[in-house]
């Protein structure tokens, strides 16, 4: 395993110098083909071979690990180095200042610190398998769907930016080699290091076009998660100088113990500040509405298979010592409240891949609130939320990406009647939302695990947080669905790619097959995990349940495909519609009352006046920071 291991987290890096190097498009296409499915099919042998090998957890270090040690050392000083160039080549200089700070801590201290005892660095177990699984799959599908979207990007839709595919392809292989090294990572200071190529990574990517909203967006997203790695520094330089070790597994342990010392917390709410952060949450989830400027490959990878899953993974590591203190509930305050903010939000906006955001937002906060509770049932739900998320999201973002490409536009009131015009990509967009929302796929399922788990806690506010956050998202999802099977005549060419499409199809199949396999997902995968946090393994949903989830899974494809069947061969008449005047007869347009020519025009209610940006965004940053202020407060100035 520990060859392995360090093939799947060095190997994604080397290949990112292949599309970096190579100019012609079709070769570079065919590489990245190659390059991911080998990035995939090691992933999934990686985590199949764990599970072979007994599916029990357990930690072992890499080949030289001492030369490793060295390599993230001189990592950080590059990382640093690169951030202050681009800080004032953009004159930016001041956001330098973060990362001179973070990077001197966590070197200064590992040099000339006490010498921490001599740990393992790498960590496999059942979250680190799902992860893996996410990464080597979802992330590498992205991949694929990011050469045809690229080529369509600056061939067809912006000629008049530079061509930096190579750069785009090279980037998106750097994401993997990171995300696998921050998972199987136990070791803090190597956790920092794969943290931090994340949040450059992501900054490169945001500022791809170079305009001038790119390139602020770009540092809003870097000095918010260069805030996070302040935290990891800081949670770095108390365990090794008070606790003596720069493991993430003993910092947890010496949180948990009966006898824990009055400082144990810190280093927890240092690292659970940090996955706020990268987890997008009020008041930091600015950077990601602003990652909606880069293409869409990249906001499929930032919000499903990276980044934003960084933070939600690490704060499940802590779930088990945030149970019942300060540290706990700052997270699930902050997530639940964002859960809720984050929906009402969505409510407002037209432009889909503002709503996508709003929503991936959103339903973090309920993942973050599930592991601040810190509960086994809560934790299992949270589970189940990140694997279908990641599915839901990259495929929508990704179909997103398509009918913007394919029509011009991205706004939900652009896709009325898309299920007439571009059926396949209307299926997709529709087997999506539907996985956020409705009743019996997982999202929804996995809410109700959560809501359960805070009735039977007592906990009123979270209930009504999740209650009210539920309803909101039903809203905003139902109004953009039912554009979707609208009527529009208005028939143009796809010009989806082939590639596309394969990503899409396989991300839809894999969102249904894990609901008709949700029994054995949840069995085999998920109770385990909770059996290994909690030394217990109860089930969170009867097995009866489950059966009728399923049996209402399959209905609900069987019920349409046999009707469709059954009636393709029928005649069907056009007749006019009714509208407010004499129909034109063309049921666009009518002759209204006094005589005079009008478009029919149907659209969606957005409530701005009650949910829009102006009213509640700056009361959801000021409620949010007063959350997280008060309780840090309380957590570090309770240490001493």
């Amino acid at each position: 395993m520990d060859k392995l291991a360090c093939t799947l987290i060095c190997l994604p890096f080397l290949m990112a110098l292949l599309p970096a190097i190579i100019r012609n498009s079709k070769a570079r296409a065919a590489v990245v083909y190659l390059c991911g499915a080998v990035v995939a099919v090691l992933s999934v042998y990686t985590a199949a071979k764990w599970v072979m090998a007994g599916g029990k957890a357990f930690d072992f270090n890499l080949p030289n690990t001492e030369v490793f040690d060295k390599l993230i050392l001189v990592g950080d000083f590059l990382l640093m180095f690169l951030i202050i160039y681009l800080s004032f080549k953009w004159k930016k200089g001041i956001i330098s200042i973060l990362s001179i700070v973070q990077t001197f801590l966590v070197a200064g201290i590992e040099l000339f610190g006490p010498e921490p005892k001599e740990q393992f660095v790498i960590h496999m177990d059942w979250l680190t398998f799902i992860m893996i699984l996410i990464i080597g799959i979802i992330g590498v599908a992205i991949g694929i769907y990011a050469v045809g979207y690229m080529h369509g990007y600056h061939i067809h839709h912006h000629k008049e930016l530079k061509d930096r595919r190579s750069f785009f392809l090279a980037m998106i292989f750097v994401f993997y080699g990171a995300m696998f090294g921050l998972v199987l990572s136990q070791s803090l200071i190597w956790l920092y290091f794969f943290w931090e190529i994340t949040s450059v990574t992501s900054f490169l990517l945001i500022g791809y076009t170079r305009t001038e909203e790119a390139i602020n967006n770009s540092f809003k997203a870097l000095w918010m998660n260069l805030l996070g790695g302040m935290g990891i520094a800081v949670a770095i330089a108390y365990a090794i100088l008070v606790q003596g070790t720069a493991n993430l597994y003993d910092v947890i342990s010496l949180a948990g113990a009966s006898d824990a010392a009055k400082g144990a917390l810190i280093p927890i709410v240092m690292l659970a500040f940090a996955a706020l952060t990268k987890s997008a949450q009020f008041p930091f989830s600015g950077w990601l509405l602003g990652a909606m400027v880069a293409p869409t490959p990249s906001s499929a990878l930032l919000h499903s298979a990276t980044m934003v899953k960084a933070g939600v993974y690490l704060l499940l590591r802590l779930a088990v010592v945030m149970n019942g203190n300060y540290v706990g509930q700052m997270v699930y305050l902050v997530g639940g409240f964002t859960f809720l903010a984050a929906s009402c939000l969505a409510i407002s906006v037209s432009d889909g891949k503002k709503v996508l955001a709003y929503s991936t937002i959103s339903n973090l906060g309920l993942i973050v609130a599930c592991a601040g509770a810190g509960y086994q049932e809560t934790v299992w739900a949270a589970v189940f939320l990140i694997i279908f998320h990641a599915v839901s999201k990259s495929m929508l973002f990704q179909c997103v990406g398509a009918i913007e490409n394919t029509t011009g536009s991205r706004d939900i009131e652009d896709m009325q009647g898309l299920i007439m015009r571009f059926p396949k990509l209307a299926w997709i967009l529709m087997i999506g939302i539907a996985g956020m929302f409705l009743a019996p796929f997982g999202m929804l399922v996995s809410k109700w695990a959560a809501l359960k788990a805070f009735v039977d806690a007592r906990s009123a506010l979270m209930i009504l947080f999740i209650c009210f956050g539920s309803a909101t998202t039903m809203f905003y999802w139902t109004k953009w669905f039912a554009k979707i099977l609208g009527v529009n005549d208005n028939k143009s060419r796809d010009l989806t790619k082939p590639n596309e499409y394969i990503s899409m199809f396989f991300h839809a199949i894999l969102l249904v097959g894990l609901c008709v396999c949700f029994p054995f997902v949840s069995d085999y995968v998920v109770l385990p995990l909770t059996g290994e946090m909690f030394d217990e393994a109860s089930a969170v949903i009867s097995k009866g349940n489950i059966i009728v989830m399923v049996i209402m899974i399959i209905a609900i494809l069987v019920v349409p495909t046999l009707s469709y069947l059954a009636t393709k061969k029928t005649g069907a008449k056009q007749v006019l519609a009714y509208m407010g005047g004499d129909n034109a007869g063309d049921n666009v347009n009518f002759i209204d009352a006094v005589g005079e020519s009008k478009e029919l025009k149907v659209s969606n209610w957005y409530l701005e006046n009650v949910f829009g940006e102006k009213k509640l965004f700056t009361p959801s940053l000021i409620i949010s920071t007063l959350i997280i202020v008060v309780l840090m407060s309380t957590v570090v100035g309770g240490a001493f």
